[in-house]
């Protein structure tokens, strides 16, 4: 089967030419008057929701939670009320980055999805739309399941657009409702009321003046409608509103005018902020759907709020590797060890290991008893040949880890796969990934066949430059070290194991010279560490603000302790080290870099978006690196503070000379756009100063932060457009346009995906010189595929000769297609309770018979409120009973049941509490279910818990068999 995502290149090119910024609420950029974005309705929502959850998770914990859920929220000030009273260095990177991946992919639907009507609810196409939301919702619920966050991010930016432009785009909000129409998310009930095909809906605008053109019966009597769309055609059905704006050919087509509330500057503007709050509430109710089908944990995990970073390791396990393997469980287990129970303890813990010719599986866990069971199974044994699947493992690494996320490979061995190494570039740069390579095969030491006899010295200098390439590539390091130093160079992976790391300095020298550097120390900065690589050991002076100095021969000094291992040289400095502007002269016979990181709450991220055009005009993101000879444009959030001032944004190039400023553009909410007239050549980072109020002092504090990955612009572009949603057991064509505006002739292509799967794509394209060219992939997924699986799909262009390439990283989901949105019910059976004056002494049951009809089977029951104790029972079909017990004092229970596919209900429950001993009677009230009760038992009859369980397991099933 071929999917219908795409089928022709060509359709992806005639849709990137689409304006498609006048049918929608705008993606990214207000265009003033008090409009607000899909990004500023999607932003609010996650923030508000998360609000909600860490409200009641501090709730259920018996702890405060004061941070007012309002439109002033920060990711920042979220992450401070979230985490209080643990680390005092609480980063919101994660936070904003996975906030922002959501909002981007909802803008994403106005470029590739532009003309589908039932992604905007366009021409009343409202049963069509439903279902988009209800798969795309389903596929974010087998996404979480399944642990793919970043491609489960990417669905849920897309559902929310659609959602979110129902409000917009139909007579909801005219016909005076300001709540959202939960029907969208509920495809077990009925779509009623909506004005069938033959219904006029709409009359002429007066005058340009559309404020009342809905016909008054249709108002009156509530039936649905929307606006309809077309860029090409002025033909609609008779009598029927249009979508309108100046792109829209049907809103000159009688009934004239529109009613798309979409700014306020709309046929209906005068509704926009109306119908953006209902969005804002109706992204709101669809969270709590997801939430509910989860856990408060993983719902967490969805929108990146966690407070501390990952544990990722890729490790060689052919057989000289022994020592190596021994220091990765040392250094991972002190570093679990020593930070379990604490802020600063990892979230996440990954493992990869490789050898020749296999790689993999990978181990991604947020137990980390489960990590250390599974590092402890690694045995070092054979390899004889020497070169490994190095860049192999670390791919699985890139795609599985969250963004900007530090990874440490350890071998001694070259890549037998360094094909590879623009597939892994691509990977490091769309991620923002570091990646640190523990080298220990350049050293004398030698490798074993497997028949025991030494081979010669592992890693030749050409060997080891791919490493090293691939680290200053990500702003990691390259360490050399021998077997037996390697427990003193691991102290830089219990560096990088903590949370609110920053980078104030990274810089990659071939030196002709001596050379200065300068690093801005701010007060919210701690813990400070120089680390400088090079094979020659490289001289260095560091000098503090004040002219305090120490230079590379003194380990204990006035600024801090020198330790030298290998290539690296490790420079701590003291605590309370003097903050303003220091200088270290580095001086040197061979290449080397320098890096300066430390612990604070003020960060950056950016992407880069590009210009598509539209009545107002707006921005996407980039998908792969920016063009050579265009200004370029930054979408840059920058998290920490809540008085944050950017004062510069520069690119500098990685040669130290040219440096480049941007023009900043505050847009709202810590968000920034920065324009840039010209892209350096070569590598670059991206430099960021700015300002904050003083933390103890009345002045402004000024900092300087630098992002650790190299990026570069390229003459070569590469377009693709791929759903987020796909299914298991298909066959998938995925179009892309490959642009160059210099280099004629053929250009290499290569499409690899994560997974393995099946795939086919051209080996080659020929442009013309400015031209451009169409190809296609085609990939085969197994039909076993798990639901909820993720895939990166990595298409490469690479021009004559190799003088520039390009890329295009996309992610989606694997996600079955669902059938099923029938909610769990439940029959409360009967509640005993006997409770005297004195809650304390006495306990009472609650028992239930629980049903997903002809659904899926309930997977999960679990106390959403109430601190007893939960008991089910289970069947062929899922679980079908629960007795619940507690505390005359906690008198009443709400159970979220969950069935396989994440339709979520819930059943409550309580018992009255007169001033004397009672019978309680069960309340039958539920959210999303239906809760009916069948009867209700006293003590006498029940008289202890095992009884009454008895009788649910027992008697239960003869009377409900359905259940």
């Amino acid at each position: 089967m071929v999917s219908e995502m795409t089928t022709h290149a060509s359709l992806l090119w005639a849709v990137l030419l689409i304006p498609p910024l006048t049918e929608t609420f705008k993606p990214l950029l207000s265009p003033g008057g008090g409009s607000l974005t899909h990004r500023d309705i999607t932003q609010r929502a996650i923030f508000r929701k998360t609000g909600q959850v860490c409200r009641a998770m501090a709730t259920a914990q018996g702890q405060n939670f004061t941070l007012a859920i309002d439109d002033k929220l920060t990711a920042y000030t979220l992450q401070r009320a979230c985490f209080s009273g643990g680390s005092s260095f609480l980063s919101a990177l994660a936070f904003q980055t996975a906030v922002t991946k959501m909002y981007l992919s909802n803008a994403a639907v106005d470029v590739f999805l532009a003309l589908s009507a039932p992604h905007h609810f366009d021409d009343e196409t409202f049963v069509e739309g439903r279902e988009v939301v209800a798969q795309a919702s389903a596929a974010v619920k087998a996404a979480v399941k399944h642990g793919s966050f970043i491609s489960a991010r990417i669905s849920l930016g897309a559902a929310c657009h659609t959602l979110q432009d129902f409000y917009s785009h139909s007579n909801w909000i005219e016909m005076g409702n300001r709540v959202p129409f939960s029907k969208l998310i509920r495809p077990d009930m009925p779509l009623d009321n909506l004005a069938g095909p033959d219904r006029a809906t709409c009359r002429n605008c007066t005058g340009g003046n559309c404020t009342n053109n809905i016909l008054s019966d249709v108002l009156q009597e509530k039936k649905l409608t929307s606006g309809y769309f077309s860029l090409f055609s002025s033909a609609k059905p008779a009598g029927k509103c249009s979508h309108g704006g100046s792109f829209d050919r049907t809103s000159g087509q009688d009934p004239v005018g529109g009613i798309n509330k979409d700014d306020t500057s709309e046929s209906h503007g005068h509704l926009h902020l109306q119908a953006a709050e209902v969005a804002i509430n109706a992204t709101m109710e669809l969270l709590e759907d997801i939430r509910l089908a989860t856990s408060d944990k993983d719902f967490l995990r969805l929108v990146g709020m966690s407070q501390s970073s990952l544990l990722s390791f890729v490790i060689d396990t052919t057989g000289s590797m022994a020592d190596d393997i021994a220091e990765a469980k040392r250094v991972s287990f002190s570093v679990i060890d020593l930070k379990r129970g604490t802020q600063e303890g990892p979230s996440e813990y990954i493992l990869v290991a490789f050898n020749d010719p296999g790689f993999g599986p990978l181990i991604r866990t947020s137990d980390a008893d489960v990590f250390k069971q599974e590092i402890n199974k690694l045995n070092a044994a054979g390899g004889g040949d020497i070169p490994e699947m190095c860049l192999s493992g670390l791919l699985l690494a890139l795609t599985a880890a969250p963004p900007s996320s530090d990874i440490f490979v350890f071998t001694d061995a070259p890549a037998k796969d360094a094909e590879l190494k623009n597939t892994v570039t691509a990977l490091i740069e769309s991620t923002k990934s570091k990646v640190t390579f523990m080298l220990t095969g350049t050293s004398s030491s030698a490798r074993r066949r497997r028949s025991g006899s030494p081979v010669s010295r592992a890693l030749s200098d050409a060997d080891a430059q791919l490493y090293r390439d691939l680290a200053q590539a990500s702003g990691g390091q390259a360490i050399e070290v021998s077997k037996s130093s390697l427990p003193n160079a691991t102290v830089v992976i219990e560096d990088t194991s903590t949370s609110a790391l920053v980078t104030l300095l990274q810089a990659v020298r071939t030196p002709v010279r001596a050379e200065n550097f300068s690093f801005l120390l701010d007060e919210t900065v701690s813990n400070v560490t120089v680390y400088i690589t090079g094979s020659s050991s490289p001289a260095f002076t560091l000098y503090s603000p004040t002219g305090e100095s120490q230079n590379h021969g003194v380990p204990e000094g006035p600024l801090g302790t020198i330790q030298r291992v290998g290539n690296l040289q490790r420079v701590q400095l003291n605590a309370h080290s003097r903050t303003g502007l220091w200088d270290i002269t580095i001086n040197s016979t061979a290449i080397f870099t320098v890096k300066v990181t430390g612990q604070s709450s003020i960060n950056f991220l950016f992407n880069f978006v590009e210009a598509f055009g539209g009545a107002h005009g707006d921005f996407s993101l980039k998908q792969s690196r920016p063009s050579i000879g265009k200004n370029a444009t930054l979408l840059m959030s920058v998290t920490g503070s809540d008085s944050l001032k950017v004062t510069e944004l520069a690119l500098v190039p990685v040669s130290g000379s040219g440096l480049v400023n941007g023009t900043v553009k505050a847009i709202g909410g810590g968000d920034f756009l920065v324009t840039i007239e010209e892209l350096p050549a070569g590598d670059f980072t991206v430099h960021l100063k700015g300002e904050t109020s003083g933390v103890s002092r009345s002045s402004p504090t000024l900092f300087q932060r630098q992002s650790s990955t190299q990026l570069r612009a390229s003459s070569v572009a590469v377009t693709v457009s791929v759903n987020s949603t796909l299914e298991p057991g298909a066959t998938i064509t995925v179009p892309f346009i490959v642009e160059t505006n210099t280099t004629a002739g053929s250009y290499i292509i290569r499409a690899r995906n994560d997974r393995g799967f099946s795939s086919s794509s051209p080996s080659s394209l020929t442009l013309e010189a400015g031209g451009l060219a169409e190809g296609t992939v085609t990939l085969t997924t197994p039909s076993d595929t798990p639901s909820g699986t993720d895939v990166t799909l990595t298409i490469e262009a690479e021009a004559p000769g190799a003088i520039d390439s390009n890329y295009v990283v996309v992610s989606f989901v694997l996600a079955s297609k669902v059938t099923d949105f029938t909610r769990p019910v439940c029959q409360i059976v009967g509640i005993t309770a006997n409770c005297p004056q004195d809650c304390s002494q006495a306990t009472w049951q609650l028992s239930a018979s629980l049903s997903d009809g002809n659904g899926t089977g309930i997977a999960s029951v679990t106390v959403q409120e109430g601190n007893g104790t939960l008991s089910t029972n289970s069947s062929g079909v899922g679980i079908t009973a629960a007795l619940y017990s507690a505390s005359c004092c906690s008198q009443a229970v709400e159970l979220l049941m969950v069935d396989n596919v994440g339709n979520a209900a819930i059943c409550s429950a309580s018992i009255r509490n007169p001033s004397s001993p009672m019978t309680a009677q069960p309340m039958t009230t539920t959210a999303n279910a239906t809760a009916t009760p069948v009867s209700t038992t006293s003590s006498a009859q029940l008289c202890s818990n095992l009884s009454l369980w008895l009788w649910v397991i027992v008697v239960l099933p003869l009377l409900y068999p359905q259940a």
